[in-house]
This record gives structure tokens, C-alpha cells and sequence, in this order.
């Protein structure tokens, strides 16, 4: 197994080394995402990414369309790039199916296309199978994966934590990106949410501080926002206001609560465009969670009538407004928010 570090690969590709195929291999969805982002702006120029970037998924049998693509030369652009999603679908194919696109792969490989660079994208690989020898044996493979140990893990999140909030042309201050990461539980999906939210609460011009965190951060240790996608499933209006006391007890504040809501409410309707029958962890990639959280919202998403989720997040957008605008009863702002939720 040849792995590199992203350094490394994008210093390869910027000299025009398209060389191996690159495995992007790893569970963290931002990580693959980021990754995957700063190889096809290593590997292409930006005015041609409209037709020099083709994205296929093995997972909805695309596999043998994405490496004719790879071998067909690119117009307008001296290199192209080729992303396989959900490249561990190929294990789980029948024997028959897998072993025919095993063959694609390996016919690809003995004669790959120099103005292609392919990316291949995983979970997790099989190392038993024939398919995932071949990969690990013949692609560049990159980890997107968090380390392993706490401590180093905490620290490397709170690094990427800066890097999401230079990405919104903001900053975020080293002890509040260290609360941030330990709040989120390391989860860069979450981490890169929240910052978006923090973001718009600070403004531009002023970091991003520990105050910001702990004002509008809804921790996921202390309790779960999605207890009320089943509350606004089955509209048990007495279950949401047990549910707001708890919060409240433990001392959330009212606009975080409200982001959060509102988040899971686009997620829900995200979900929805989802086959009801698609893996978790496929739907965690697309909505950008964790594969426990995609389960629920996959499972509650259609209880809920995409109208009255709309109608939601516009009642939350109220309450967001009438808390900005000095109201100073904030559990009662909160309770008619819940109340218009599950009428």
C-alpha cells in the first residue's frame, strides 16, 4: 500500500504528475471532501472544472461509465479529473459483477490515461477481496481519517477548525477552536456547521472566541436536537416543552437552540430527495453526518410533510427575530416556537 500524505500528493500533481490513481480512504466525509477539493484544484485550471471534472458512484453503477470517461481525452483542458464515489459498492456486488468490474479496473490500470487523474473514494476497503488488493496495491492511497489517539485527534480538529474558518474568510481563536472540537466530539461535519452559524452570528472582522462557542454551540454530550424530529413526527407538543425545560436546565441558550433546530430541519428536508432505501452510510456522505444521524433523519424525514418543514423553519426564523430584537422572555419565545412546530 503506497500512502502519502495530501501534502505530498499535491505537490506531485501540481508538477504535473498525474501518475497513479489516488484512494481516498477513510469514514470522515469533510476530510474526503477536503481532500478530494484541493486535488482537483491542484490538477486543473479553474475556468475548465465545469468540463474537466466528471463524478461518477459505483454505488448507483456507474463504475464502467466513470473509467470509459477516464480514458476518453479531455476538450479544452490539458488534464481531467475522474472522481469514483462509494467505490466500496464493487464489493458487495454480486460475484458475477464484481469480478466484471474488477477486470474493468485492472484493464484500466495496466494502461491508464496520462491526462486523467482518477480518484477512487471508500469507507472502508475488504482487504481480503481481489478488488481492494488491486487498489491498494496499484493507487496512491490518502487517509482521511482523524488519528486515532484522543489527544492528537482533539488537536488535529482543532487545526481544521481554523482552516473551516478561514474558509469563510473569518478566524477562529486557538482555545475556542479547542472547545469547539471537544463539543462536536471531533465530528468535522458538525464542526464545519457550526462554524458556518458562528460565522454569521460574529460578522466579519472579529474572530471567532470561546464566549461565541459556549453562547451559540448546542453541545451534542448533554442531549440530542433530534428527539424532536420524532416530537414533530408524531406533533406531542407536551413531550417538546419536557424536552425544551431539560435544555434549558442545562443552560443552552435560546439562539443556539433555534440554529440547531433550523439545521435539522434542512436536513430533514434534505433527506427527503434521498432513496428511502439507500445505506446509511451512503446517506451520511450526502447529507454530510454521521452515519447514527443519518439513520434518524432518514427514518423521520418522511413523517414529516415537506411543507409543514418549511413552514417550520420559517417559524423558527420568527423566533430567531424576536430574540434579536430584545424579547427578553426567552422560554416563552421557545415555547411558541414548539407549539407552531407540532400544531
Amino acid at each position: 500500500m503506497a500512502m502519502v500524505s495530501a501534502e505530498s500528493l499535491i505537490g506531485r500533481l501540481s508538477k504535473s504528475k498525474a501518475g497513479s490513481p489516488l484512494l481516498l480512504l477513510g469514514k470522515d466525509a469533510y476530510l474526503r471532501d477536503t481532500l478530494r477539493e484541493r486535488v482537483i484544484e491542484a490538477s486543473t485550471e479553474p475556468a475548465a472544472r465545469g468540463w474537466a471534472v466528471s463524478r461518477f458512484s459505483a454505488g448507483q453503477g456507474e463504475f464502467a461509465q466513470a473509467l470509459a470517461q477516464a480514458r476518453t481525452v479531455p476538450m479544452l483542458a490539458r488534464r481531467q479529473v475522474v472522481v469514483i464515489g462509494e467505490a466500496e459498492a464493487i464489493e458487495r456486488m454480486p460475484e458475477e459483477k464484481r469480478e466484471a468490474e474488477t477486470q474493468n479496473l485492472a484493464d484500466y490500470l495496466a494502461n491508464s490515461a496520462p491526462f486523467t487523474v482518477l480518484i477512487l473514494e471508500a469507507r472502508e476497503l475488504d482487504q481480503r477481496t481481489k478488488f481492494a488488493k488491486m487498489l491498494l496495491e496499484e493507487a496512491l492511497v490518502v487517509a482521511a481519517e482523524l488519528p486515532e489517539d484522543p489527544r492528537q485527534r482533539a488537536r488535529t480538529a482543532a487545526m481544521l477548525a481554523g482552516q473551516m474558518a478561514g474558509a469563510q474568510d473569518s478566524s477562529i481563536e486557538e482555545d475556542a477552536a479547542e472547545e469547539l472540537a471537544d463539543l462536536c466530539n471531533c465530528d468535522l461535519a458538525a464542526m464545519q456547521c457550526e462554524i458556518e452559524k458562528l460565522v454569521t452570528y460574529t460578522g466579519t472582522g472579529r474572530p471567532i472566541r470561546r464566549a461565541d462557542i459556549e453562547a451559540l454551540v448546542v453541545s451534542e454530550k448533554k442531549y440530542s436536537v433530534w428527539e424532536l424530529a420524532e416530537v414533530m413526527a408524531m406533533r406531542q407538543r407536551g413531550r417538546a416543552f419536557h424536552f425544551l425545560a431539560n435544555v434549558l436546565q442545562q443552560g443552552e441558550a435560546a439562539p443556539a437552540l433555534i440554529g440547531t433546530m433550523a439545521w435539522m430541519c434542512r436536513k430533514l428536508i434534505e433527506a427527503q430527495q434521498l432513496s428511502p432505501h439507500m445505506p446509511p452510510y451512503q446517506a451520511a456522505g450526502r447529507l454530510g453526518v454521521r452515519v447514527t444521524t443519518a439513520e434518524i433523519a432518514m427514518r423521520h424525514a418522511r413523517k414529516i410533510p415537506r411543507q409543514r418543514l418549511v413552514l417550520g423553519l420559517q417559524a423558527l426564523y420568527d423566533a430567531d427575530s424576536s430574540l434579536k430584537s430584545g424579547q427578553k422572555n426567552n422560554r416563552a419565545v421557545m415555547e411558541f416556537v414548539l407549539a407552531r412546530l407540532t400544531a
